[in-house]
């Protein structure tokens, strides 16, 4: 089922389709340099597909069903990934990184289940980063250095498309304002989450929201994340203002890995210490994958965002219900 579609009065793209092309590469091939220079990341291949049963493939919220097949050549199946989100520490692994060095690579996912709406695919497309750290570094002052340095990124993005096409406007607010889920929550209790998210970013344009994943005070979580990849403690959300769509943007999601510690805690609340099995899963407990920060860019999200558009289906090419397509015709959203 989709989720409301969102109509911003009067729009109209300030491209045409073939400068939205045009555009969509220059916001790629400038943002993924800023971001590797900035955190120091080789661009790396990745996988599209798992083996099912493997352990490595992002169980998201938990619920989620994934895309998996048979395979004619092995005796088992295939998964489309969800994120690489494990996948990626494996590789630092393999690949023999060292602290202060990291990766990056273009993730694409196929996630079914999600609602689709303004912001919302089923198909996902992210720059997926992950980087080795020090047992030092595992801390707050480190994830908010490091999501500032992505934020700037995106901030000289925004900077260079905006003198390319000086009929797209704004600017974005490279502080990032520091928040967790439970600063959010007293501060406004008598709101939903994303009501929540929507008003701090309105009054702060940029915002890092932390601690995603445990059950807050009033018993409730804020939103769901995996127990096996983020330490819930070391974690967030960066949000920017969209005035195009007058809302709240979720453009990256990242954090402090795991260590042994907070998987076996994080495992334990959410009674899923049978995922233990997993090669992963023991290499963590054991100390030998290395300890990392990492995080997902939403390439098509970035791309609706500096370019001012109202819909994601007009930076990227989707499967959308007839009604959304209808209705976005009807008002002059062109999706691809």
């Amino acid at each position: 089922m989709s989720r409301s579609l969102y109509i911003p009065e009067g729009y109209k793209s300030a491209l045409t389709l073939r400068e939205t092309q045009h555009a969509i590469k220059y916001i790629k091939d400038i943002f993924q340099q800023a971001l590797s220079f900035a955190l120091t990341l080789d661009r790396v291949s990745a996988p599209l597909i798992v083996r099912k049963g493997s352990g490595i493939n992002d169980d998201l919220n938990g619920v989620e069903r994934k895309v998996d097949f048979s395979i004619k050549e092995i005796d088992g199946e295939g998964e489309v990934v969800q994120s690489l989100a494990k996948w990626k520490r494996m590789a630092l692994y393999r690949y023999g990184y060292k602290a202060g060095e990291g990766i990056y690579t273009d993730m694409n996912a196929i996630r079914r289940d999600d609602d689709t709406d303004n912001t919302h695919s089923i198909f996902v497309d992210q720059w997926d980063w992950e980087k080795v750290i020090t047992r030092e570094d595992r801390n707050i002052q480190f994830l908010k250095d490091t999501v500032t340095s992505v934020v700037k990124a995106i901030a000289y993005t925004k900077r260079k498309v905006s003198l390319r096409y000086p009929q797209i406007a704004g600017q974005i607010c490279e502080k990032p304002y520091f928040i967790t889920t439970q600063e959010l929550e007293d501060k406004y209790p008598d709101k939903t989450g994303h009501e929540r998210e929507r008003l701090i970013t309105q009054e702060h344009k940029t915002v890092f929201l932390m601690q995603i994943g445990g059950k807050l005070a009033s018993g409730e979580k804020h939103d769901g994340r995996a127990p096996d990849y983020d330490d819930w403690s070391l974690n967030g959300d960066i949000l920017i203002w969209d005035d195009v769509l007058d809302d709240s943007l979720e453009v990256s999601s990242m954090g402090i890995r795991v260590d042994a510690d907070s998987l076996k805690s994080q495992l334990a609340e959410c009674g899923a210490e049978d995922r233990m099995k997993y090669p992963y899963h023991q290499m963590i407990a054991d100390g030998t994958l290395p300890l990392t920060i990492g995080g997902g860019i939403g390439q098509s999200r970035l791309c609706m965002l500096l370019l001012n558009k109202a819909h994601i289906g007009e930076v990227q090419s989707s499967i959308w219900t007839d009604e959304m397509v209808q209705k976005c015709a009807e008002n002059g959203i062109t999706l691809l």
